[in-house]
This record gives C-alpha cells, sequence and structure tokens, in this order.
C-alpha cells in the first residue's frame, strides 16, 4: 500500500486535508471516498483500516478532514450537514481532475447520511456504502443536548462531543433540521450498503431498519453484531473494510481489458502509459516493472529481479529433487542471489579488458542434518539447475513480428 498527504481547495477556498491510498502492486480498480463520523478526523483507527482494507483489495481510497476538523483549514463553529456535503462534493471534483472521479462513497455514523445525500449529486458514483448512519442528521442533536437552551437564547454555545469542547451555533441545528433524509434516500436509486451494529448505542439499530426501508433495491443489510458505534476493534474495522471492497466489486462499472493469452509459453504485454508489464506464464499472471525513479510504477519485480528469481527457483528445485533422491536431510534451501557488471580480470581479451560482464552471485543455505561432503556434493549440483547451465551457454533468441 503506498500513501501520501494530500491538500486542496474546497469551493469556498478553504484548505482541506487528505490522505490518499492505492494499492502497492497495481494500478486502482477504482476510487472510493471516504466521510468520518461527526467530530471525528481521517486519523481515526477505525478509518485507516477500512481503507486499507479496500487498498488491500485494490480500491484507491482518500478519506479527508471536513472542514474545522483534524488537518483542515476552517472554523468548525461555520459548518454545517450541509457544507459537509459540499466539502464531499469538492472534494469529488478534486479527484476527477487529479485522479479518477469517484465510483465509491463510504460514510461513517453522520459521515454515512452527508454520503448518502452527496451520492445523489456525485454522478460517477456507482455504490453507497453507510456505517451505523444516522436516518436523520437531526439524530446528532442528541450528543449537545444540554446546550440547546444555550445555543437558542445566545446563537451558540461550546458543548462537550466525546470529551472534547466544540462550538455550536443556531444555523448548525436549523440546517440540520431543514433536511428531508426520507426524501433523499428514496431518490439515491444507487446500490446502498447498510452496515449496522445491535449493540450501537450512539445510533440505535433502527435507524438502519428506517434507511433500508425507504431505499430502492438492490439495497443491502450486515448486522455488525458485536461492534460498537466507533468500530474500536481492529477486527471489526477490518471486517467492515473487506465487506464494502466485496460488495461494491458487484457494483462498480470496471474498464473491460483483454485478458493475455498465447499459444507459446508467455506472452508478456506493456501499454504506452509507463513500464509496467504483464506477463502470463504458462498461464499463471505475474507483473513486472522498474522502480519509480526511472519512469515505473515499482508495482513489480524488474526484469532482472525476474531473471535472478527463475535461477534461484531453479537451483532450489534443483537440489530438492536431487537431495530426495539420495534420501538426505535436506530440510530446507534458501537462495540469496545478487546481479552486476564486473570488469574483466582475464588477459585473454586485453583489449576489451576495461568491458563490463554480469556477474550473478548465488549464496546457498542448506538447512538439514548434513556433512561437509554432503554440503560440498549440493553445492556443486548448485550448478547444474537447468536455468544455470542455459545462462553459461550461447543462446540465440529470434524476434519476429507478428501480423495482426
Amino acid at each position: 500500500m503506498k500513501n501520501k498527504t494530500i491538500s486542496f481547495k474546497n469551493s469556498k477556498g478553504v484548505l482541506l486535508s487528505g490522505k490518499l491510498e492505492v494499492p502497492a502492486n497495481q494500478h486502482p480498480i477504482a476510487y472510493a471516498l471516504f466521510a468520518h463520523c461527526f467530530t471525528c478526523n481521517k486519523n481515526l483507527t477505525p478509518v485507516r483500516n477500512i481503507s486499507r482494507a479496500l487498498t488491500l483489495q485494490g480500491f484507491g481510497v482518500i478519506r479527508f478532514d471536513f472542514t474545522g476538523l483534524g488537518q483542515s483549514e476552517g472554523e468548525f463553529v461555520d459548518t454545517n450537514f450541509s457544507s459537509n456535503i459540499q466539502d464531499l462534493e469538492d472534494v469529488a471534483n478534486y479527484m476527477a481532475l487529479e485522479l479518477e472521479a469517484p465510483k465509491l462513497i463510504i460514510g461513517h455514523s453522520l459521515g454515512g447520511a452527508a454520503a448518502i445525500y452527496a451520492a445523489t449529486k456525485i454522478h460517477s458514483v456507482d455504490a453507497v456504502a453507510t456505517i451505523g448512519a444516522p436516518s436523520s442528521p437531526q439524530h446528532v442533536q442528541h450528543l449537545f443536548k444540554s446546550g440547546l437552551e444555550e445555543i437558542e437564547a445566545n446563537g451558540k454555545a461550546m458543548v462537550d462531543i466525546g470529551g472534547r469542547p466544540f462550538a455550536i451555533a443556531k444555523q448548525f441545528i436549523e440546517d440540520l433540521s431543514s433536511k428531508n433524509m426520507s426524501a433523499i434516500v428514496k431518490s439515491l436509486r444507487k446500490p446502498l450498503l447498510i452496515l449496522h451494529s445491535p449493540q450501537d448505542t450512539t445510533v440505535g439499530i433502527k435507524n438502519a431498519a428506517e434507511i433500508y426501508a425507504e431505499a430502492m433495491h438492490p439495497k443491502s443489510f450486515v448486522s455488525l453484531d458485536g461492534a460498537d458505534h466507533l468500530l474500536s476493534d481492529k477486527e471489526d474495522s477490518a471486517y467492515v473494510g473487506n465487506l464494502i471492497a466485496q460488495w461494491a466489486s458487484r457494483y462498480i462499472k470496471k474498464e473491460d481489458k483483454k485478458k493475455l493469452s498465447t499459444s507459446k509459453q508467455v506472452v508478456v504485454q506493456i501499454g504506452n502509459e509507463s513500464l509496467t508489464t504483464s506477463i502470463l506464464a504458462a498461464g499463471h499472471p505475474l507483473i513486472a516493472d522498474e522502480p519509480e525513479s526511472v519512469g515505473g510504477n515499482n508495482f513489480g519485480p524488474a526484469p532482472y529481479d525476474l531473471l535472478l528469481s527463475s535461477l534461484g527457483a531453479c537451483t532450489a528445485m534443483t537440489l530438492r529433487l536431487y537431495a530426495d533422491l539420495k534420501k538426505w536431510d535436506l530440510k530446507e534451501v534458501i537462495v540469496h542471489l545478487t546481479h552486476g557488471k564486473d570488469y574483466r580480470k582475464d588477459c585473454m581479451e586485453c583489449d576489451e579488458k576495461k568491458s563490463k560482464i554480469d556477474h550473478i552471485t548465488k549464496n546457498i543455505e542448506l538447512i538439514g542434518d548434513l556433512d561437509e561432503a554432503q554440503k560440498k556434493r549440493l553445492l556443486e549440483i548448485a550448478d547444474k539447475c537447468p536455468v544455470h547451465k542455459t545462462l553459461h551457454q550461447s543462446v540465440v533468441v529470434t524476434s519476429n513480428l507478428v501480423v495482426s
């Protein structure tokens, strides 16, 4: 998994802070946009766990801090539910310009309600997933019920939410009251996954039932039995991430890619975007690449790494077969390989003594109850593996142009 911190301005000019995570060994199959819970931030452990699970299954994920929270600029007291929705739209626009428009949107708690609203406006979104979401945004008012009278009287008040002080303004309450969640859910008409715990004491399970009842098919509900509202148990958040990835893959519209096929032993394909190369070797898919420093994506081993892998595998297999034939107690073989270019040392070709030759070093670990004579013989056999022999022979490679 690769990740980097990103920042971008929303439609009001406020600088938002986000985190982009992408798979380590492939281009994302699609991008997901994550909306965190009320007064939370992008670095909450469950948010990171869910994002990581999605990334491991091929998704790119952007998680960000809403205005006035985490590392994003702006004042929380000036925000409301509508501004959260607008932030989501702004991040989606940023993704469309800089990466790829999001096809999946995920929201936790009040972020789930915001994700549903935003999904009706972000046309690229093919699927929506909510976690512990309220069926009405007004639900969060119970978190600062003790300050409602002061808010009504003075226009704002400091309230304690999760052990932290937040300034809540009257316009925040009025904005929540103006939202008709039922109508929005009915108008969504996109695949919806509702995840909720029956033991959620912050947002009761009846909220999930109400969202499910209003939503159109296709819709799905998954009970997160035993989980708390924040998914503080790592197993719960990882489960949620894996489940969302599996569910979304059914609805995400992916680009159809022609599968590699050949009547030969191996076929290799590269496009015109980078050095990332697809390989089909005896029916097994592989990826070759180069480091980012030389123009690759570092999604897979470089060609020389694959060459060393082939030699190492052949060496290990040959030693395994020989030891089995001799019934020697060889429990394990580990082959360490390096490749480089060294200057010629002999003077048989003195006119070319400044030229370099390829040099491969194999350091072999033999684990088992073996005497010195057996180890010496195995070291000799290591140089007799077929790939080793091929590398020491004159190999003829013929290139033919295939006319399509």
